[in-house]
């Protein structure tokens, strides 16, 4: 083999909308409250081989707004990316799929998210921005730690 089919490749194949839905089970009386709704908000990040250096990396967001103790809407969108990811050293491979993926995709999910909540009626809600490195070390850490107490618990049994 030559040297030039052993460089690295990363490339975005396509970026799309996975998944999107939108509740809004208190409507349309909610919208008669004068109170400011809480915002909660959950994330989740994956990431799957399709085929040989070919992998889909997903981000979901889930925004559920509530106005004392019902439901303005709940709003969960999941935004994938194709990549494609050849001769990267696999140490590199996990936090490329976890991070540099996440870090392309999100932008299209924050649109997404932004643009559904709008058209459901109520203001926009912009989502901030999420640094992967920190998300991607705190699920690694919890992971570790998973595994150091699963033995222990393995023994009591």
């Amino acid at each position: 083999m030559s040297e030039e089919n052993l460089q690295p490749v990363f490339q975005i194949q396509r970026v799309y909308l996975k998944d999107l839905s939108l509740e809004q089970p208190n409507s349309p009386a909610i919208f008669l409250e004068q109170e400011a709704p809480t915002i909660e908000v959950a994330l989740d990040v994956g990431a799957e081989p399709l085929a040989d250096g070919i992998f889909e990396s997903t981000v979901t967001i889930t925004v559920t707004a509530k106005v004392k103790d019902k439901v303005a809407f709940l709003v969960e969108g999941k935004q994938a990316g194709i990549f494609e990811a050849r001769n990267i050293p696999a140490e590199q491979l996990d936090p490329l799929l976890g991070i540099g993926c996440p870090n392309i995709v999100y932008p299209y999910l924050r649109a997404n998210i932004a643009d559904v909540i709008t058209r459901a009626g109520f203001p926009p809600v912009h989502l901030a921005e999420i640094n992967f490195e920190v998300f991607y070390q705190q699920r690694q850490q919890a992971i570790a730690e998973a595994a150091a107490a699963a033995p222990a618990a393995d023994a009591t049994h």
